[in-house]
């Protein structure tokens, strides 16, 4: 893969709070394969909500970044179970959509049941359902697991790809936006003080 081609990786970060309407900061990062930070975009979505498909496809096109070629996202359930419809964000976005988790786990299934009742339940389940199927690869130096879902691209070609970005544990799009995520959130905590 050529240094220069680019991917967008979306994380959060969420700092607790006794607001009932909860909001987790979304930050996206533009990283070239050679490790090189190129932008980024902010965004929020709501904890407990069922909005980070948008938040994160409002994240995109704020971007405007037609030369970025994939985007990676930092698990699928941000913000307490707001589950991401990879699908639809690899369609809006025109773009692969690679999701990563960093832990061997049974699923969601167990805990959305848990958290949730009656139709919030039912809607976090279903899209749960619909996600892809998730493959564990190995990739970094450390030969550690990551687990990734992906849409518009075939099992060998995602692993390709999430090596191409993986230089230690993870994606150097996903390091870099949970850092600007983190930022972000503790700047939103001084200026509330203000």
């Amino acid at each position: 893969m050529k240094s220069g081609r680019r991917a967008l990786g979306i994380a959060e970060s969420y700092r607790g709070t006794d607001d009932d309407h909860a909001r987790s900061t979304l930050a996206g990062a533009v990283v070239r394969a050679d490790r090189a930070v190129d932008d980024f975009v902010f965004g929020a979505c709501t904890v407990g909500g069922r909005d980070a498909t948008e938040a994160i496809i409002d994240c995109w096109q704020r971007l405007d970044r037609p030369d970025v070629q994939y985007c990676f996202l930092a698990g699928i359930a941000p913000a307490w179970y707001n589950i991401v419809d990879v699908e639809a964000v690899a369609e809006a976005i025109d773009r692969p959509v690679i999701a990563v988790s960093f832990e061997e786990s049974e699923g969601l299934g167990d805990a959305i049941r848990e958290a949730f009742e009656g139709e919030e339940r039912r809607r976090r389940l279903d899209a749960y359902g619909a996600l892809p199927e998730r493959r564990r690869i190995e990739a970094g130096s450390d030969g550690g697991d990551l687990f990734v879902r992906s849409v518009g691209l075939d099992a060998e070609t995602t692993e390709t790809v999430v090596r191409a970005y993986t230089h230690e544990r993870r994606p150097e799009p996903l390091r870099v936006a949970k850092r600007a995520a983190r930022r972000a959130d503790a700047a939103r905590d001084v200026f509330r003080r203000d």
